[in-house]
């Protein structure tokens, strides 16, 4: 005989035993004899029931989950000598870990050939997603050294309790009482952040600051917010004696996008969730898209399916949200009144909100109205890349879609002649200026050929 995938010598009992349990547990299961050379020479075991005990001993107190049910140790004879049989079944709870090491290389172990070998940080993941059946917020913490001060802290702020007896009913530990993910989440040791990044223009060129958020989501969450709060500037506009204050986005969507872009980001993925702030917008990018199933339009219309349940209704008891599917709407209503509208967009793997600088582009638009009635001559400053003709274009399309949009207002449904001859404007311009609106969610195309029309969004 010789050492094998599934075949494993011991001349005598040593403590190292413990990693090849460990190694077919994980694998494909396998076989160890205890009082056989490597080379197959079979040499006996002095006192077999002391050695059992041993190995049950070590096996049952050092490797976590569990294993002693996939284990069985039995005294066998070889050519008239007494040796050791301890068989090993591939283990339910898989990944199998030395418990004084915890869940990382040095305490994970898989059969490799006739060695027993260390399973990377990647394998382990992988391994623990593969076994779990379940959500990522479900499978096991690689990192069982947390810490829980940040959000206990929060808890106690809302005054609700937290404890191990809370750990078992908001879902953070597994059924063997160990750390899962949504644990990790919570706790200190958080291994996501957040990028926020600000800049000059309406472009990645140039960078005026930028930061990364760690720690818990909680704490992230809270600095992120005020971090926005403090680049969220008012603007002041006089009726009369009377001063009216704006910020450049509504206080309560940027809480929105931003509890939207945590709660329901997948985590699985390593990547950070950005957010980008530029002259005439703010942009959430998260992880992940959509859930499997569900389409923007569901979205749009309020339907709401949580790729972390258990995170979610954490933060729904924490009073942070009201409510599965109301965030994006709530956006929209906000934006109601305004110029341009906010926009959700999805691709494989990422989704996106685009909140626009409501005090950006209504100053613009102005401007340009106040020049244009006066007939006086347009100079605008230069901006970034942008010449004085291209900002000019970009306020006469600006204005453009305001005019649509208060036809829309008096004429529900319309026809693209009719903005044609509104506008003065060829077809090629109309429909683009109508194709943004619609990929602005304020109108919406109607049937096509003769009948093809536009109805205004409510």
């Amino acid at each position: 005989m010789y050492e094998n995938i599934d075949l494993e010598f011991k001349e005598i009992y040593v403590s190292e035993i413990k990693k090849d349990v460990i190694a077919f547990a994980n694998t494909q299961g396998g076989t160890i004899y205890i009082g056989v050379r490597r080379d197959g020479e079979v040499i006996g075991v002095h006192n077999p029931d002391e050695v059992m005990l041993q190995v049950a001993s070590s096996i049952r107190d050092a490797i976590k989950p569990d294993v002693m049910p996939y284990v069985q140790i039995k005294t066998i004879e070889k050519n008239g000598k007494p040796i050791i049989e301890l068989t090993v079944e591939v283990g339910a709870g898989r990944p199998y870990y030395l418990q004084e090491k915890g869940l990382k290389p040095s305490g994970v172990y898989v059969r490799r050939g006739s060695a027993s070998q260390p399973l990377s940080d990647e394998g382990i993941r992988s391994m623990i997603i593969e076994n779990s059946g379940t959500s990522y917020e479900s499978c096991r913490s690689i990192n069982q050294d947390l810490s829980f001060e940040t959000f206990s802290n929060e808890m106690k702020k809302r005054n609700l309790e937290f404890g191990l007896s809370q750990m078992k009913t908001l879902h953070m530990l597994t059924t063997d009482e160990l750390y899962n993910n949504l644990a990790l989440l919570l706790s200190d040791q958080c291994e996501h952040t957040i990028k926020f990044a600000v800049y000059q223009g309406d472009n990645k060129t140039i960078f005026r600051d930028r930061r990364e958020f760690s720690g818990s989501i909680i704490k992230q969450m809270n600095e992120v917010f005020e971090m926005l709060n403090v680049y969220n500037k008012t603007k002041a506009s006089f009726d009369g004696l009377d001063r009216n204050d704006k910020r450049d986005y509504p206080i309560e969507a940027i809480r929105e996008a931003l509890l939207n872009a945590i709660v329901h980001r997948d985590y699985s993925f390593n990547g950070s969730t950005l957010i980008n702030l530029y002259d005439d917008r703010l942009e959430f990018v998260s992880l992940g898209g959509l859930v499997t199933g569900i389409s923007m339009d569901a979205i749009l219309m309020g339907v709401s399916q949580s790729r972390n349940t258990n995170l979610a209704s954490i933060f729904y008891r924490m009073r942070l949200i009201e409510g599965y599917g109301t965030g994006i709407g709530k956006i929209r209503n906000l934006y109601k009144e305004e110029v341009k509208q906010p926009v959700f967009e999805t691709a494989t793997g990422v989704f996106r909100a685009v909140l626009p600088n409501c005090n950006e582009v209504a100053e613009k638009v102005c401007d340009y109205i106040a020049y244009h009635i006066t007939d006086k001559p347009v100079i605008f400053e230069k901006k970034g890349r942008r010449t004085n003709v291209e900002l000019l274009g970009h306020y006469t399309k600006e204005l453009n879609k305001l005019k649509i949009m208060d036809y829309a207002r008096q004429n529900p449904s319309f026809t693209r002649k009719e903005i044609e001859l509104l506008l003065e404007l060829k077809t090629t311009s109309v429909f683009n200026l109508l194709k943004e609106l619609c990929q602005e969610e304020q109108i919406r195309s109607v049937d096509k050929g003769k009948n093809s029309h536009y109805e205004l969004i409510e």
